[in-house]
């Protein structure tokens, strides 16, 4: 869709642009106003209310953009989704076992989020899953008697020990072994402090899966047994008489799997081992099969990297329908089904809200109509082709024009010609190269040496935020989330864009887009109003981003708000928590704020003795600096 030749534009024409009702999974709308809204289901109906509102409501609290804002009815939303669908695969299937989730807390290990999780999961009886000691020890405070922990990673005797302790708590805690290693700290552990261990088995299942993520399934990822350390642990288990104390199977199908054959293959395989070690003796009783549930980030619904080709309801009962198939004609009790589900149940509850600072144009200024008086054979050149584009090739015309600004360059390098003329010959370039992109879209085929052209062209929108500090997948795997303005969807959004950060760095920028056909290189954006706010959202980026991000030119965390909305349709800000100030990132580096201000201090005291400022003038700087170091480290109006 081009916005340029349609001549009224109307809120359902940006929904289609930005594709916001395919990947915003009911949660994300266009308001009448044209206005991203957030959609809440209640009992008695569905609520909307505007993110401009919720930006509102921000602002009049004393926080100015970016901001981390988390919407805690779509995380509950998420966690209801999830355990409901699995229930009704298991109803209809007539299933003769439970499902337990679980939330990896590596996906997001942010106060506010786990203990959401564990306080709306309760109903649910949604467990969490630890990988590391300081996992460990959060997760302990949140649970309580008969939930369940699943404890993977590396595991050193403290953290078997915290693990043990709290089995004695009542907490359902199964210390997974990832390698043959942790096995026998396990038993000497137990024995020590006279607790009986939960254990788990993780396997390697061959099947290789689709996605950005392909290494943590096959033969080659890190962790988890080959057939052979496993038949080497239930040996260990039968000879030290606790083959009992086996009793979960753990397979991790892999990450944002987009392909529902794959998790099929995966779930089969699990089937074959759990179904064998059963027949070896030992008790089992849990199948937990990993993550894998993807989030289509892009809304295709396709066998794509960042998106899938299958639904949650299709999700659980293939599930169910393979871990029957394959135990039933086996005689094998059903086992209780767990998923590690991150990405899915937190993905949608937090976007990222900056505003525009300012804006580069490619394109053409103050253009004289004729060449000047003396002017360069080189720069005529360029009067004629722009004066001939309607009758001559494109390709050819493109190909002159490049020819003749790349001469005035080497030109200029050697001093043969002025810097005015190169500015003159440079803005006829762009003056060519606009004229021709906007014919391209008549064309039947695009000349190759044209592709790109339009991209190369591209305004540059500078946003208020790093994105090494919120959007790191962006940047270091390729991770496409939807980008779109959050108001002014009544207007066509005539400007082609690709959005950089604060950074001071060429990785810091979005270049790749969600389009309805895929992907794109551009994003449609509305020209800057003098004086006006424009504001941008970047949605479904609750998972792993808040955890992942650097401190790349020293820019901190933005200021994290959650809230919820009530069922009348106003909303309540749960919490809020200030965005880093510069003196905390410096305190990260090893700083000291405090030692930092005494040396300027020093510095200004000294310039006072040498007569180059006044005491008036140091106590300014003084109060400057001080105001600084409490200040918050992204732009300010």
């Amino acid at each position: 869709m081009n916005p340029r030749v349609k001549p009224t534009w109307t809120a359902d024409d940006s929904a289609r642009l930005y594709g916001i009702r395919d990947w915003g999974a009911g949660y994300f709308d266009l308001n009448a106003q044209g206005e991203v809204a957030v959609k809440v289901a209640f009992p008695t109906g569905g609520v909307t209310v505007s993110l401009m509102d919720i930006v509102s409501g921000i602002a009049q609290r004393g926080h100015a953009m970016p901001v981390l804002l988390r919407i805690e009815n779509l995380l509950d939303a998420q966690i209801a989704l999830l355990n409901d669908a699995f229930r009704r695969a298991i109803a209809e299937a007539g299933y003769r076992g439970e499902y337990r989730g679980v939330f990896p807390i590596k996906v997001n290990q942010q106060a506010q989020v786990i203990e959401e999780i564990v306080h709306f999961g309760a109903r649910y009886r949604h467990g969490l899953e630890a990988g590391s000691k300081a996992e460990l020890v959060l997760a302990l405070a949140a649970l309580g008697e008969g939930d369940l922990l699943i404890c993977n990673g590396y595991k050193d005797r403290e953290f078997i020990d915290l693990g043990l302790w709290a089995q004695k708590l009542g907490i359902r805690c199964f210390f997974v072994i990832e390698s043959p290693s942790e096995l026998p700290v396990i038993l000497e552990r137990s024995r020590a402090l006279g607790i009986k261990p939960l254990i788990g088995a993780r396997v390697k299942v061959s099947a290789k899966v689709g996605g950005l993520w392909t290494e943590t399934s096959g033969d080659r990822s890190s962790f988890g047994l080959s057939t052979t350390q496993l038949i080497a642990v239930l040996d260990t288990l039968k000879q030290e008489e606790m083959l009992d104390c086996l009793q979960l199977l753990h397979c991790h199908l892999g990450s944002q799997i987009p392909d529902i054959q794959d998790i099929r293959a995966g779930v089969l395989e699990a089937c074959r081992y759990y179904a064998d070690l059963i027949r070896e003796g030992a008790p089992l009783g849990t199948l937990d099969l990993g993550g894998g549930l993807a989030v289509d980030y892009v809304g295709s619904r396709a066998n794509d990297v960042h998106s899938r080709n299958y639904t949650l309801d299709e999700y659980c009962a293939d599930i169910v329908e393979v871990v029957m198939s394959t135990l039933d004609p086996q005689g094998i009790a059903h086992p209780q089904l767990v998923t590690e589900s991150g990405r899915a149940t937190v993905a949608y509850s937090s976007l990222l809200l900056f505003n525009i600072l300012d804006v580069t144009h490619f394109e053409a200024v103050d253009l004289p109509t004729s060449p000047p008086d003396g002017g360069h054979e080189l720069v005529r050149n360029l009067f004629r082709v722009r004066d001939d584009l309607a009758t001559t090739d494109l390709q050819e015309s493109y190909n002159d024009a490049l020819y003749w600004r790349d001469e005035i360059r080497e030109l200029f390098k050697r001093g043969q010609i002025s810097l005015r003329e190169r500015s003159l010959g440079e803005n006829l370039f762009l003056a060519v190269a606009q004229s021709i992109a906007g014919r391209l879209d008549t064309l039947a085929r695009v000349p190759a040496g044209l592709q790109g052209l339009a991209e190369s062209l591209a305004d540059i929108y500078y946003g208020n935020f790093s994105v090494f500090q919120s959007l790191p997948d962006t940047w270091a795997i390729g991770q496409i989330f939807p980008v779109m303005p959050i108001h002014r969807h009544l207007e066509p959004p005539r400007r082609q864009v690709i959005i950089s950060d604060l950074t001071c760095d060429c990785d810091g920028k979005l270049d790749n887009f969600i389009d309805a056909r895929g992907e794109r290189k551009t994003l449609p954006l509305h020209p800057l109003n003098p004086g006006e706010e424009y504001l941008i959202g970047v949605f479904l980026m609750g998972a792993y981003q808040e955890t992942l991000g650097d401190l790349h030119n020293l820019f901190g965390d933005t200021h994290v708000v959650s809230v919820r909305i009530n069922q009348d349709g106003s909303f309540d800000v749960m919490k809020e928590i200030a965005g880093d100030s510069i003196a905390d990132v410096l305190s990260y580096v090893e700083y000291q704020p405090q030692a930092l201000f005494e040396s300027l201090r020093s510095s200004a005291e000294a310039a006072v003795r040498k007569g180059t400022i006044d005491i008036g003038e140091r106590q300014r700087l003084l109060e400057e600096y001080a105001a600084s170091l409490r200040g918050y480290t992204y732009f300010e109006r």
